[in-house]
């Protein structure tokens, strides 16, 4: 059943997501297939439309995933997340680009109380896999964005609640991805969505959405084509239910390699698969089952109430922080806590992650966090800091990055000071320094390279080198353990994609290195292959990447523009002494992947990803 009943909440204040009767239905579904009244393909169809991811590791070893509509965190549940962090997982959870948050090596037995925590403060694994609706992502800024046309948070909450169990979001032939973005700028690649809404406004003020679908990277790279260039707000629930419908009644269930919804329109063709959606849409609204929005929520969001009170003291923070640190296996976050940040430290993080709202005397805040990870006692200190110096929630952004909205001007150099004592006080958010990395081979049955481990090689080398995080300018470096491109790297600047190479009888982890990707309000580039290099010569890579940029691109020419454009033999040529590699001149370290000690021995398993 749908959560149409709570189709019109909006703002702050949200009622829960959560269902207790999906908890409940879990632990009997589990006990049933204990007893082997179910396959094991059915309890794996189950389970991971309720989160539930079996990991590479032979062991009890399972991920769960939290979906987090449109980003959003309140104080209380960052609570909730940190206790599931510290109880059942390795004292810290790992960011998606889609805005989830994520726990690594879990135990199948600990899913249960795990999602009792979860949902005590409104939060659910409902649909965060599997063939589903999975998390609609919200911009980050909306409601606060100076450039946004008006507020899409509403909007995309009410359609993640009438699409929240509803009987067609589990019973699709494979995972479905939808995002809203209020902003000129794109800043959750709408392109690369089934369903995009783009906001917009009428001659008259009306608000509706420049609607795209069809969007999708992996395997094959689409860009979402326009179905509606003006939908009024009130239909967009009338939109997904066409489009699901018809995704449902003709997609591929049997070819898990080719059934997301961009094959299905290849195949029928973009003009058939359209006035199939035209006939469904006409059929949805004729048919009166599906609501009308009926919301007019404000064009941005109200003033911020009064804060929570005084934030802890930097050194209390810091001291927590490091009291608490993650645990292994796999890539740890490293916590730095700095008690006493200089002047020109200070400075460069306000330059490139404080930036003003719409709201005169606020600021929006970047919280950078490497990798994407952040430990059990982090997410509490970053709630209680969004209660005493924002409006008590943070936004999770596709970068793998937390925004704080509502800052005072006056106090963004008391936040930043207890940023930096809880080791989150890096700069350089929205640079080449703010890595987007998979979880990779550390946990993913799919991925062939320890993405994680080139995440931190080369975020730790940029910001050793300032001088190439300033000649890089705006390029992105994205990486995938896989070509399924969980970490995007089809629309980044710099994209490294996870693969093999075969020295005799023995293996090198390598990455393909694409360039020119990058996604705007005119829709996606997507990546160009121009070298595959072993991993441990990437860092090099990268350097030659921003030198040759840095050498020819024209006046005022940004990075995504210059490499979409430059002749990619030109490119190649700048790396190719970087592809050679033979076994008369590899030394042992090629044969390591990154993170790792061993020798480098892929096994790509059979995915989860789609059941």
């Amino acid at each position: 059943m749908s959560s149409t009943e709570q189709a019109n909440t909006h703002g702050r204040t949200r009622l829960s997501f959560a269902n207790v009767a999906d908890i409940d239905e879990f632990v009997s579904t589990l006990e049933r297939y204990e007893r082997g009244e179910l396959t094991p393909d059915q309890w794996r169809a189950f389970r991971l439309v309720r989160g539930t991811y079996g990991q590479r590791q032979a062991e009890d070893a399972q991920m769960l995933r939290v979906k987090v509509p449109q980003g959003v965190l309140t104080t209380a549940q960052l609570a909730a997340l940190a206790t599931v962090g510290e109880r059942y997982s390795r004292r810290f959870g790992h960011i998606t680009t889609r805005q989830n948050i994520q726990f690594h090596f879990v135990k199948l037995h600990d899913v249960e109380p795990a999602m009792r925590l979860l949902a005590d403060a409104g939060v659910t694994t409902r649909e965060a896999c599997g063939n589903s609706v999975r998390n609609i992502t919200g911009c980050p800024y909306a409601g606060v964005s100076p450039d946004e046309r008006f507020d899409v948070t509403p909007y995309a909450e009410a359609l993640t609640r009438y699409l929240l169990r509803h009987p067609t979001s589990s019973t699709l032939p494979r995972k479905f991805k939808i995002a809203f973005e209020g902003c000129t700028d794109d800043h959750v690649a709408l392109a690369i969505n089934d369903l995009g809404f783009h906001a917009r406004l009428g001659e008259d003020g009306t608000r509706g959405f420049r609607v795209t679908a069809g969007g999708g990277t992996a395997i094959m790279c689409t860009n979402a084509g326009l179905i509606h260039e003006f939908l009024p707000v009130a239909d967009i629930c009338l939109v997904a239910e066409a489009v699901l419908q018809v995704f449902k009644r003709l997609g591929d269930y049997q070819h898990k390699q080719r059934n997301r919804m961009k094959f299905m329109i290849k195949t029928l063709g973009w003009d058939r698969w359209l006035a199939e959606y035209q006939r469904a849409f006409e059929e949805a609204r004729d048919g009166g089952a599906v609501p009308l929005l009926e919301m007019s929520p404000p064009a941005d969001e109200p003033r911020a109430q009064g804060s929570a009170g005084a934030a802890q003291a930097p050194a209390l923070i810091g001291a927590r922080v490091t009291a608490a640190p993650g645990k292994g296996p796999g890539v740890i976050p490293v916590i730095v806590s700095v008690y006493q940040p200089t002047d020109e430290a200070y400075l460069r993080w306000r330059q490139t992650n404080v930036t003003p709202q719409k709201q005169f005397g606020f600021a929006m805040v970047t919280t950078t966090v490497p990798l994407g990870d952040l430990t059990s006692e982090q997410m509490r200190v970053v709630g209680e800091l969004a209660a005493s110096y924002g409006d008590g929630t943070v936004r999770v952004t596709i970068e793998q990055d937390l925004v704080f909205r509502w800052v005072k001007i006056g106090d963004v150099r008391e936040l930043y000071v207890r940023l930096a004592a809880a080791g989150l006080g890096l700069a350089e958010a929205a640079t080449v320094a703010d890595v987007t990395s998979c979880p990779g081979a550390e946990s993913c049955r799919l991925a062939v390279t320890q993405s994680r481990g080139l995440g931190r090689l080369l975020e730790d080398g940029l910001r050793a080198r300032p001088d190439l995080i300033e000649a890089a300018g705006d390029a992105r470096i994205k990486i995938s353990g896989c070509p399924n491109g969980c970490g995007q790297h089809h629309v980044a600047t710099f994209g490294f994609q996870g693969s093999v190479r075969r020295l005799g009888a023995r293996a090198v982890p390598q990455y393909f290195v694409m360039v020119g990707g990058g996604v705007s309000d005119r829709g996606a580039t997507f990546g160009r292959l121009a070298a595959k290099i072993p991993a441990r010569r990437i860092p090099e890579a990268v350097e030659r990447l921003i030198a040759l940029y840095r050498a020819e691109r024209e006046p005022n020419e940004l990075a995504p523009a210059f490499f979409s454009r430059v002749e990619l033999a030109h490119v190649s040529r700048v790396l190719v002494g970087l592809q050679r590699l033979s076994e008369a001149d590899a030394v042992p370290l090629d044969f390591v992947d990154l993170a790792e000690s061993g020798e480098f021995t892929p096994e790509v398993m059979e995915g989860e990803c789609s059941a």
